[in-house]
């Protein structure tokens, strides 16, 4: 008889896995953690029994949150990366030559162990890449206290529960800001805006708080079912509004191996929103007429 994995994330509603084999199942001192091994999916990690990712489409989500701002930055050197415990962040970052230093913090410790032992398709050698400074601890303590500054935040938070909680706040995102470089991006993952909407409005509200610029790109991640997936961003720089010539130069330049999604294409495609997406967005802020300077 074969046993499934259900994440019921939302009420009414739930997807399904076949186990093929359970791999690790455990609890931390933060959440339940298990992996397992399915059909079609590979092996799929899940924490308090919702899908973080999967071997079969992880690319989807962490090359749009990694690539898309780094090619609209220009210059990207120091990341930050809050969260991130499966690795695939981490690996994506690291593929530019460029970035010099990159910072993870994780608080569960026990995510990054499962990952290192069961899911190095996804994680690679990053752990190992003598350019991460990995740190097992409150990603919202430490952009409260460290005194190094980032070209780019990357917030790989899960849903707004648990540990993560915090990682939505609005004392959290002005600490962000605190340690974010002149010119920096901070992107962060927003759910499903068919199944999430008022997440997404409520993040960018609080982004139109602190920042000059912010808004959303989509990605489609099947294993984040119903639709879109929002990917948040924010900046003193509008980040639409990019020489689209030099973010073909860059990615040139940069050289990346074995993407599956992101190109540069689908890199100002992604800020096309649907109408229902759209209405879902704050009305920016109005400011004085300016001179408009691109990046």
């Amino acid at each position: 008889m074969t046993t499934w994995f259900n994440e019921t994330l939302y009420p009414g509603f739930r997807q399904s896995h076949a186990i093929k084999k359970v791999l690790f199942e455990g609890k931390s001192k933060y959440q339940k953690v298990k992996l397992f091994e399915s059909g079609h999916f590979g092996r799929i990690l899940t924490l308090d029994g919702v899908v973080q990712c999967t071997e079969s489409d992880e690319y989807v989500y962490h090359e749009m949150l990694t690539h898309l701002p780094i090619m609209a930055h220009g210059k990207v050197q120091s990341v930050l990366i809050v969260g991130g415990g499966d690795g695939g962040i981490l690996e994506e970052v690291l593929k530019h030559k460029s970035v010099k230093r990159v910072t993870m913090v994780e608080i569960d410790d026990m995510v990054i162990k499962v990952a290192k032992k069961y899911l190095p398709k996804i994680c690679g050698k990053a752990f190992e890449d003598k350019r991460t400074n990995l740190i097992v601890g409150d990603g919202a303590k430490w952009v409260a206290e460290t005194n190094e500054r980032y070209d780019l935040i990357i917030v790989d938070r899960p849903d707004p529960i648990g540990p993560a909680t915090v990682l939505f706040s609005k004392a959290f995102y002005r600490n962000c800001q605190r340690v974010m470089k002149p010119g920096a991006i901070l992107v962060a993952q927003n759910g499903v805006p068919h199944m999430q909407g008022p997440e997404l409005t409520d993040a960018v509200k609080l982004f139109q708080q602190i920042w000059a610029h912010s808004g959303t790109y989509l990605a489609v991640v099947p294993t984040y079912v119903c639709g879109f997936m929002s990917l948040t961003w924010a900046s003193d720089n509008d980040i639409t509004d990019v020489d689209p010539r030099k973010v073909f130069q860059r990615f040139a330049r940069a050289n990346l191996k074995g993407l599956n999604y992101y190109n540069p294409e689908l890199h100002f495609g992604a800020f096309a929103l649907p109408n229902f997406v759209a209405r879902l967005l704050p009305a920016p802020k109005k400011k004085a007429a300016a001179k408009r300077k691109t990046r």
